[in-house]
């Protein structure tokens, strides 16, 4: 199969939320990635940092608000939609929470929740996030 030498770059923030022994999660449901969970984020708007979009769409996704305090590690990855080969670059972040509610009541997102650590193996769904997200406790004990 061969695919057009056009390739299509994408930018997009994600940010991985901690309280207590849990971490924020959501579970997709749109696209490609529909049924998944995986940590809340998506695509960097026309003028935005990195980290305004995480921040942003942890908000959108999630009801919570919060303020970075890290960076964890960017993956690179690529795939191909609408006929094109894409470049996909996500700048992942950690977040510590400061206010709002559990929603999820963004159009993409079936279900919000905080889940346990020790289940991150069975839930999260890719191996790049689990090891962003293996980064964060040290993250956090240097933040504090």
């Amino acid at each position: 199969m061969s695919y057009p030498e056009q390739i299509w770059p994408r930018c997009a923030a994600s940010a991985a939320i901690f309280r207590a022994d849990t971490v924020l999660l959501i579970e997709r449901g749109a696209g490609a990635l529909k049924g998944r969970w995986s940590l809340p984020g998506g695509h960097i708007e026309a003028g935005e940092t990195a980290e305004d979009a995480a921040i942003r769409e942890v908000a959108e996704e999630t009801g919570i608000t919060g303020r970075i305090l890290g960076r964890l590690g960017t993956i690179d990855y690529w795939f191909v939609a609408e006929g094109r080969r894409v470049h996909k670059t996500v700048h992942h972040f950690l977040l510590r929470a400061e206010g709002g509610e559990l929603s999820d009541a963004d159009i993409e997102v079936v279900e919000v929740a905080w889940v346990p650590l020790t289940e991150l193996p069975t839930v999260l769904e890719y191996d790049d996030e689990r090891s962003l997200v293996a980064r964060a406790p040290q993250l956090l004990e240097e933040s504090a």
